[in-house]
């Protein structure tokens, strides 16, 4: 099993704490790492800013709203994905193209990870 990582241009709609630059497009680390919890993805926005949530979330998320804790992800028209992150700094929301979202999650599952309850 093997760690995906994939950048994806993604704009900052709204952050308590986003500077004005990073308003627009900017990139946003996406990482799986099935060592670690093969259920999990993280997302990382410029700086120190990641959360950590379900794989299943963010795929749901893609076709419905869905949402759990801190994080909340919904689809926004047909070819782009809203993943709202709240954390103690405020509220980020950041749309990103539905398809790169996609290409990160077909990866996660080739790469071989176990899919457990």
């Amino acid at each position: 099993m093997s760690v995906v990582e994939q950048y994806a241009r993604a704009h900052i709609v709204t952050g308590a704490d986003a500077p004005e630059e990073e308003r627009d497009a900017v990139p946003v680390r996406l990482r799986y790492d099935p060592e670690a919890d093969p259920r999990a993805v993280r997302v990382g926005l410029p700086g120190t800013h990641e959360w950590t949530f379900s794989r299943s979330l963010l795929e749901q998320g893609l076709r419905a709203p869905a949402g759990s804790g801190d994080v909340r992800v919904w689809p926004c028209g047909r070819v782009q994905a809203v993943v709202e992150l709240h954390s103690d700094q405020g509220v980020s929301v950041v749309q990103f193209e539905t398809k790169a979202l996609l290409r990160f999650l077909r990866r996660t599952y080739l790469a071989g990870a176990p899919v457990g309850g």
